[in-house]
């Protein structure tokens, strides 16, 4: 079977390719059989025989060149015998065969020639490669073929994206900075040449501010994109996974460290874009403090281990009434292992896991090129035989040089200028004195029996323990379908609620809340929705089941200049603390006041004694000035730490303590905006007077929440996990907007939704769609104006001179010469390489039968006289055209004739 056909030069010959991996070379003046056949991938037989088929050749193309071998270019034709072969694209240049494995299967190619006149020398200089999920274009003019760097973003799913977060009207020269660090770090190996595709245009419209998006993924990588207008351009990548050892299996260490699917899969990012400070956590419970350098180092990374404990003994209930569960848990064990797909694994032989982090941070001096570069690595570690809880809130502060993050077993505070740590505590601990809810006292704990119990129950490695440190990327669905087909399994709910996370502010337990809108059922959803009320009634620890899981999750933080407590005359540094069960709670910052001792004079912490209640896990905070406008975080002006400018103003830090659009003084009060996933309240600061309320959902809970700019004022922004997109004004909480956007039917789109400033929000529609919306009027009315040029019209180029004795005698004149002179032009009928006029809706056919009488009937004659004009105004070119062609006729044989008139015959 003949597959594609490729036309030789000037016409004379052309190529097949066919099922069997061959090729067939033809000629036009006796086309009863090929006068070459060839297989390019064939194997030749020894004993003569013909060469064994291959794979079928999809497409070929045949290109001349004038000082070189003609190329073949062919998708397919490989050998059998090897079936394992990535798609490939072989390009013969001679005697040369070279093939190009791809990534992704092949949908079709086309080869760039310096013409398009298919009877000259083509000349090829590329190929463009169209691949199931990407676009290649290869470089002809060098013997290695490389490919050419291509400057549009496919390959945003190269690592599947875990997280996302989006910063518009950002400083504008980050995305320059951005873009000078990343062409440094370009992959070796490119051509040399600039993109050779051209054509289309976009437009950036009336409204053009700098946007970045930041993407996470799988692999630890994490990449800075310029969204600007209705751009997408990647400015920089950072592998996080670089500050730490690579896992080797099998190499048997005493740490036993976890063997994870996705041991670097980035679960949150925080980004200060005036300081350029940037964290990364983890799902193996890490987290990394990037600054940003111009200049390359070579030096060792620091780190810190933390030992985050919930400090309170779990139940143990009495034995008779939890070991009928265990028999029902334990032949549902095997059925998680392989609906979550996961390849962890624990070593258990020894003594028990204590101590020790889950990745091993590089010890040597490492070479860290321009760009960020990592600062201080902080890691979680088991705790008697526990492994670390993963991370559920993150955030960082320049001008303070602290670093806050949370789990479900407490807070963290790390000093990252002096590199300590300066709190690890329980959640409950936190509250100390003004801890609004008694406490009953617990049962001591039984030396960890219930942990291993659940360890012993199955014949699989796998603990439940260890599921709680899974890959986000890894087996959500998994979980899900298994509680759907397993409603009455209690142990299971619980597994899940220990185990995953939501995207930066969700809880542990508000997890399986959201999965409550993906077809739970009915009594899992009962008993979610207890829980979620039980902290209303009491936050007694004493209950007597193990799905009644007390702890409470860390899930929102935020660094501010505020009144700590009622009695306080002036704002202070505050560290403000969200739990999965709605509490707030302040922790006083004590800095040094002297910039200059801040290298050397600790930093206390210190319960303020403040806490505020609101209903649902918090998701986000807030802070207004007396006049209601958005009062930034201070920070650090951002100074290149590794600069060659030793002098003194480079050393001195620059702090920026107020917002630049407020630069008068804050007043005596502030407002303090507060959003859970159930309701937003405004708190009046140093009173803690709650002004405003507003119950956002009943019937459903926020994923995400953020107080964004918009139109030169500030409100808050809401999706819920019934798809409504939401807007309250600030401060007052009055509803703007509630549109029935998105029902979240995937995790995807929880985990990777985020809001920005003017209007702007964006998630993952798809595994490899970034989808970006609006919800501004002015953005929608300059839309259209932003939109872009497919195409843009350009000169077809001018075919070669050719010499009149060569197209005399030569036997190839041009086209235009046979159309024109010999061909059916002039017996009336259109030339094929000349545009055809086709009437649209618009001529005779469309207005017949759309309009009678008098006014129908001059219509149609003022059309018919138009298009008379228009096909009169044609006929005159070619007319023209055709006289100028046989004037220069003349002309060349007159001239002949005179230069040739008074030779003999033998002169010639």
């Amino acid at each position: 079977a003949i597959h594609s056909v490729a036309w030789h030069h000037e016409g004379k010959q052309f190529m097949c390719s066919h099922s069997d991996g061959s090729l067939t070379l033809w000629n036009l003046k006796s086309p009863n059989r090929p006068f070459q056949t060839t297989i390019p991938h064939g194997k030749i037989q020894r004993d003569g025989k013909k060469p064994e088929s291959c794979k079928p050749i999809l497409k070929v193309e045949y290109k001349t060149c004038k000082n070189s071998e003609p190329f073949v270019i062919f998708s397919g034709g490989l050998s059998y015998d090897k079936p394992c072969r990535r798609p490939s694209l072989t390009i013969m240049h001679g005697k040369a065969i070279t093939v190009l494995e791809m990534d992704h299967p092949i949908v079709d190619f086309l080869t760039l020639c310096e013409t398009p006149y298919p009877n000259e020398f083509q000349e090829p200089y590329a190929v463009v490669v169209l691949l199931e999920k990407d676009l290649i274009v290869v470089d002809l003019t060098q013997s290695n073929f490389p490919i050419f760097e291509n400057p549009y973003p496919i390959d945003i799913h190269e690592s599947p994206v875990t997280c996302t977060e989006y910063f518009a009207d950002c400083p504008p020269d980050l995305i320059p900075v951005l873009y000078s660090v990343g062409a440094k770090h370009k992959k070796q190996g490119y051509s040399n040449k600039e993109w050779p595709i051209s054509g289309g245009a976009w437009n950036l419209g009336a409204q053009t501010y700098p946007e970045i998006i930041i993407t996470g993924h799988a692999d630890g990588s994490v990449k800075f994109w310029d969204a600007s207008a209705i751009t997408l351009q990647m400015l920089y990548k950072l592998k996080t996974s670089k500050v730490f050892e690579k896992q080797k299996p099998g190499e048997g260490k005493a740490t036993a460290e976890i063997v994870e699917e996705d041991p670097f899969a980035v679960q949150m990012m925080y980004w200060c874009p005036e300081s350029r400070i940037f964290c990364v956590a983890g799902v193996s419970a890490y987290v990394v403090v990037y600054r940003f350098s111009k200049h390359e180092v070579n030096t060792e990374i620091a780190s810190l281990e933390v030992r985050l404990q919930y400090e309170v003994e779990d139940i143990i209930t009495p034995e008779p009434e939890i070991n009928p569960s265990f028999p029902d848990a334990s032949s549902q064990l095997p059925s998680l292992k392989s609906l979550s797909g996961s390849t962890n694994t624990v070593a258990c032989e020894g003594t028990m896991k204590d101590s020790i982090p889950c990745l091993s941070v590089k010890t040597r001096p490492v070479r860290m090129p321009p760009g960020y570069q990592a600062d201080l690595v902080i890691q979680l570690v088991w705790v008697d035989g526990e492994p670390p809880q993963q991370i559920t809130s993150l955030a960082a502060n320049s001008a303070y040089g602290l670093v806050a993050f949370g789990n479900c077993n407490g807070l963290a505070v790390v000093d990252f200028m002096q590199k300590t740590v300066l709190l690890s505590m329980g959640t409950l601990d936190l509250y100390g004195s003004s801890d609004p809810y008694q406490r009953q006292p617990r049962s001591p704990r039984k030396s960890k029996q219930f942990a291993a119990g659940l360890t012993e129950l199955s014949d699989s490695p796998v603990s439940l323990e260890l599921e709680r440190c899974k890959s986000p990327t890894s087996g959500k669905g998994d979980w899900l379908l298994f509680l759907q087909e397993n409603p009455s399994s209690t142990l299971i709910a619980s597994v899940v609620t220990k185990s995953f996370v939501s995207h930066r502010a969700v809880s542990n337990l508000d997890f399986i809340k959201g999965s409550r809108k993906l077809s739970l059922p009915t009594d899992l959803k009962t008993d979610l929705e207890n829980r979620e009320n039980s902290f209303s009634r009491s936050r007694s620890s004493s209950v007597s089941s193990i799905d009644r899981d007390s702890k409470e999750a860390i899930t929102a933080l935020y660094f501010m200049e505020s009144f700590a407590r009622k009695n306080d005359s002036a704002v202070s540094p505050c560290l403000w603390v969200g739990t999965g069960l709605g509490m707030v709670l302040i922790l006083s910052l004590n800095l040094p006041a002297s910039d200059d001792l801040r290298q050397s004079e600790p930093v206390m912490v210190s319960p303020s004694g403040t806490v505020l209640t609101l209903k649902g896990a918090v998701l986000t905070f807030a802070c207004l000035d007396c006049m209601g406008t958005l009062t930034h975080p201070p920070y650090e002006v951002w100074r290149d730490p590794h600069s060659a400018d030793d002098g003194e103003k480079t050393r001195k830090r620059k702090l920026v303590m107020h917002s630049p659009s407020s630069s008068q003084d804050m007043g005596d009060h502030q407002f303090a905006v507060i959003c859970s996933e159930k309701q937003a309240k405004v708190f009046s600061l140093p009173s803690q007077t709650c002004l405003y309320v507003h119950n956002i959902t009943e019937t459903s809970f926020l994923l995400r929440a953020d107080v964004v700019t918009l139109c030169n004022s500030v409100c808050l922004a809401c999706f819920c996990a019934n798809g409504h997109i939401m807007t309250l004004s600030l401060p007052s909480l009055r509803p703007l907007l509630d549109l029935n956007y998105l029902p979240v039917t995937d995790m995807r789109i929880a985990r990777t939704f985020c809001f920005t400033n003017e209007g702007q929000a964006l998630y993952l529609s798809s595994p490899t769609e970034i989808q970006r919306l609006t919800y501004s009027q002015e953005m929608c009315d300059n839309l259209q104006d932003m939109l872009g040029d497919l195409f843009t019209p350009v000169e077809t180029p001018e075919a070669q001179n050719r010499g009149f004795l060569k197209g005399l005698f030569g036997g190839s004149g041009q086209a235009f010469d046979r159309e024109e002179l010999f061909g059916e032009a002039t017996a009336g009928k259109a030339s094929r390489s000349l545009a055809q006029h086709i009437p649209g809706s618009g001529g005779i056919e469309g207005v017949r039968g759309a309009a009678g009488g008098v006014i129908g009937d001059l219509t149609r004659a003022r059309i018919a006289l138009d298009e008379r004009g228009q096909k009169l105004g044609e006929l005159d070119e070619r007319t023209a055209s055709m006289m100028a062609s046989a004037e220069a006729f003349s002309k060349h044989a007159h001239e002949v004739m005179l230069k040739y008139k008074d030779k003999k015959w033998y002169q010639f």
